[in-house]
């Protein structure tokens, strides 16, 4: 089977392969957004944006569960990256996907770098506070019309600056993505707490991943929070654990120079660690 029938991807650069899996209902380009602006300015790193089944522009191919998934992943590594070294970075389901691929290939992976990660698939189960705007401009929102309303939600960051970043990622990005999710078929798995949970969990839950880490949260994280993560630390030696305020789930918004400056910093011990 090729790696191209398994999952679509799109491929940029070249160099070391670094893994990198989107999030729930959404798709590479997601990713590309984010990660493209620190990748473009260093060298020798071949990204690999993959869409998952049911997402972007790969179909579904009859998934049942999490682990049908999991499995489209390990099939896509086996022919697109065979036995070399690569990196991977997961966000939010992404990051729990990654987590379990870390340590499946734990020989070969050299990085792993974990946006607002899931920890527990089940809601019940998640460390969540109740966020609350923390700029707040009530002149600014009754300025905004009744689609960007709808559009954005409850803004965390009511300042024009943040507004305008959001809006411009959720247009970009995140509505097309939602848009040709296959949501009859993935709702039917995220609404099932079997379903979405990965059966090999039992396996790493309590496994060292011993490579240079990056875990990065968001303090008003609506999603799957902050606290549940923090125990994620001593499974990784190596890691770098950041909880950025004024951000939740879909960070960054318009803290791009914290992100950036992270995110290089991973790369820069992954490369001293590689020698």
């Amino acid at each position: 089977m090729e790696a191209s029938s398994i999952l679509s991807s799109h491929e940029i650069g070249e160099g070391l392969p670094v893994l990198i899996v989107h999030g729930w209902e959404m798709d590479g380009k997601v990713e590309e957004l984010d990660f493209e602006p620190v990748f473009t300015k260093v060298h020798g790193f071949r990204r690999i944006y993959v869409d998952l089944p049911g997402m972007g522009t790969t179909p579904a191919n009859g998934i049942k569960n999490l682990d049908d998934i999991y499995l489209r992943l390990e099939q896509f590594i086996e022919a697109r990256l065979g036995k070399s070294k690569f990196l991977l970075v997961g966000s939010s389901c992404g990051g729990y996907l990654a987590r379990a691929l870390a340590q499946r290939y734990h020989e070969q992976v050299d990085g792993l770098l974990l946006r607002v990660p899931l920890i527990e698939p089940e809601n019940s189960q998640r460390d969540l506070d109740a966020i609350h705007p923390v700029v707040v401009n009530e002149k600014l929102m009754s300025s905004l019309s009744r689609d960007d309303k709808a559009l954005l939600g409850d803004i965390l960051i009511q300042t024009p600056a943040y507004i305008k970043a959001l809006k411009a990622k959720y247009e970009q990005v995140v509505l097309p993505a939602m848009k040709a999710a296959d949501t009859e078929i993935l709702s039917a798995i995220r609404d099932d707490p079997r379903r979405y949970e990965l059966s090999i969990t039992s396996k790493f839950e309590h496994s060292k991943f011993f490579a240079p880490t990056l875990i990065l949260c968001g303090r008003q994280d609506e999603t799957v929070g902050y606290r549940d993560s923090l125990r994620l630390l001593e499974l990784y030696p190596r890691s770098t654990y950041a909880v950025l305020d004024r951000g939740r789930h879909d960070l960054p918004v318009d803290e791009n120079g914290v992100f950036e400056a992270l995110v290089r910093d991973w790369l820069t011990r992954v490369d001293e660690s590689r020698g």
